[in-house]
């Protein structure tokens, strides 16, 4: 989900968006949508294991903006083009000209598809490269059962593009329907209706009825077996996964009653979810229909569900109501962060959201330190004509929940609740930019409430660094508790075998391995281990913690565990950390990098990125 971009290569025209709004063209896409828009896309492709490549061809649908435009922009990466076809009035398939432009490392290749008159359809024939950056393609080694091959795509950010000629904007939306060829014994899945009892027989087919943007499209080809969670919530995974992602995941059904109760109805049909193999890069992709999940969320007990929420809460923020372009990533992410801890809260209490909550503050605070200033706002006030100047992507995520946060406590939430919901309801379906939800803030909340906060903090909140002053931290009781607890035991004043740990959650572990980082020695996080076998734990939001703590202290009687967790799980926010953790210690280096020779095939082109910047850094 996190990917670098460039320039856009030509000048920014202005849009027009509803309720009157403009903006420029998105710079991380080609495509001249001001002039002609995709209205609805469909993929007949095949999937080929040995050549690792899907091929067929993608039929767009047209809407034509432009009276006098004849020309149609779209994005690629590597794709091999063999024809383009265009429909004309009467229904006929005729060739039609195309150029490519120059390849560009980030953004891919334009296609320029040269008609002569405004077609309401193209197809464009083509096959993808076995190295396309949305798509991991897994040997059966690489897999639970051994067996069978995987593949799964991830297209956000701009990675779409690779394994459809799309307009790959955030600005376009389009519905999709798709007959996708696999080998026999795959199932395949998509970001659309599934059918749990579909056979594959002559090709599996879907619908997306809901108009999505393209970083939302999504696939997965393997050997799954599928369990029904609730009326409308299921999950799909590999058969050695199946019944341990059924019981975490069980209160899926609740979470999306509790999430309509606060935001007014789910309007995706089902809510599916497709528990992926260990490389899978991220957490979560919130894949409209079938939320894409990592494995390691998988604690045995429940602990993570916050990553459900999270991907849930998705459905209203970020896939309903999307951000226009990248630069206004927080109204995706930091709105859905916030709407995750109020879910969490309807269903588990306050007390647990605010543990939540307090953790993902704290830790939003820590990464400042290794962020610099010009990236620690939520955006520029610069134009959108170049991603250079874009802020940071993790940042968003609490901070733009921390400034809801703050008008909800200020307005209280008989006012906030309706006028979130409100936003919601009134951008549904439409990609919106930062100024437009300012409009939006204005006229509905702040005119009626002037108190709730001030231009100059609004200002602060947007466009400057860190977290505001003003901010108000959130506390929780057991987690101030356990302030205490931990500054006895750093201080030696409390042993490790007193540490009374019976009634600790996973987020109280997690917030006391943050607090003794680069603090405890190695010989005190061997006591740890002894007492209560961190570095065996099933909890990998804990086990990461703790052999984090363990490379910065030397504990190296953890590095087979440590290499164990490298070699099998590929989640960037614990692989990257951890190569650079091991890294900052000259005494490791040499093991990180052998462990990383191996380990590196296993894991996602995005991750591999990212370890191979760590890896080469001071």
């Amino acid at each position: 989900m996190h990917t670098s971009f460039l320039l856009r290569a030509t000048a920014c025209a202005l849009l027009g968006l509803h309720g009157g709004a403009a903006f420029a063209l998105d710079p991380l896409s080609y495509a001249n949508y001001d002039q002609v828009k995709t209205r609805a896309l469909h993929l007949d492709l095949k999937a080929d294991f040995t050549k690792k490549t899907l091929a067929g061809h993608a039929e767009l649908t047209l809407e034509w903006l432009d009276k006098e435009a004849r020309r149609l922009d779209l994005d690629t990466r590597e794709l091999a083009i063999s024809k383009i076809e265009a429909q004309d009035a009467r229904g006929r398939w005729t060739p039609v000209k195309y150029t490519l432009d120059k390849f560009d490392e980030e953004k891919g290749q334009a296609l320029h598809v040269n008609l002569t008159t405004q077609a309401p359809k193209v197809r464009i024939f083509y096959s993808t490269a076995t190295s396309a950056s949305a798509l991991q393609w897994l040997t059966p080694a690489q897999t639970l059962s051994g067996k069978r091959p995987f593949m799964f795509s991830q297209s956000q950010s701009i990675n779409a593009r690779s394994w459809a000629p799309v307009q790959d904007t955030p600005s376009v939306r389009f519905t999709y329907t798709a007959r996708i060829e696999a080998p026999a014994g795959l199932r395949v899945v998509m970001s659309a209706d599934n059918d749990p009892k579909a056979t594959g027989k002559g090709g599996w087919k879907f619908n997306m009825p809901q108009p999505i943007p393209s970083y939302l499209l999504a696939i997965g080809i393997g050997e799954l077996e599928a369990r029904t969670l609730g009326g409308r919530t299921g999950v799909y995974a590999e058969p050695k996964r199946i019944e341990a992602a059924a019981y975490e995941l069980a209160d899926t059904e609740k979470m999306v009653e509790a999430a309509e109760s606060l935001y007014g109805p789910y309007r995706w049909g089902r809510y599916d979810m497709l528990v992926l193999p260990p490389s899978f890069p991220i957490g979560g992709m919130e894949n409209p229909r079938l939320t894409f999940l990592t494995p390691t969320m998988i604690a045995g007990d429940r602990s993570l569900v916050d990553l459900i929420a999270h991907e849930l809460a998705h459905s209203w923020s970020g896939n309903l109501v999307t951000n226009a372009s990248w630069k206004h990533w927080w109204l995706n992410e930091g709105f859905t962060t916030y709407v995750t801890t109020r879910i969490l809260e309807k269903l588990y209490g306050e007390e647990v959201a605010t543990m939540n909550l307090q953790l993902e503050q704290e830790e939003a605070i820590e990464s400042l330190k290794d962020l610099p200033v010009a990236k620690q706002a939520l955006l520029t006030r610069d134009a959108d004509t170049s991603s250079s100047t874009y802020t940071d992507e993790g940042l968003a995520y609490p901070k733009g929940a921390w400034l809801l946060r703050t008008l909800e406590e200020r307005a209280g939430r008989a006012a906030f609740d309706p006028f979130l919901r409100g936003w919601f309801d009134g951008h549904a379906f439409q990609s919106v930019t930062t100024e437009q939800f300012v409009a939006y803030l204005r006229t509905n909340l702040l005119e009626k409430h002037p108190n709730v906060l001030t231009e100059a903090e609004l200002e602060e909140w947007l466009y400057g660094p860190g977290i505001p002053a003003s901010a108000k931290y959130a506390k929780s009781q057991r987690l101030v508790a356990l302030d205490a607890t931990t500054a006895a035991w750093l201080k030696g004043e409390l042993a490790t075998a007193q540490l009374d740990t019976k009634g600790w959650t996973a987020l109280e572990w997690m917030k006391f391995l943050n607090d003794i980082d680069n603090k405890a020695d190695a010989a005190r996080l061997k006591e740890l281990d002894a007492a209560f076998a961190l570095a065996k734990s099933s909890n990998n939001e804990v086990a990461f913690r703790f052999y984090r703590a363990a490379a910065h202290a030397g504990y190296r009687e953890a590095r087979p565990q440590i290499q164990a967790f490298l070699m099998s799980v590929g989640r960037k926010k614990f692989v990257v950390p951890l190569y650079t953790a091991l890294r900052a210690n000259s005494a490791d280096r040499a093991w990180a990098e052998t462990v990383y020779k191996a380990a590196r095939n296993r894991y996602h082109p995005e991750t591999q990125v990212g370890v191979d910047k760590a890896m080469k850094s001071k």
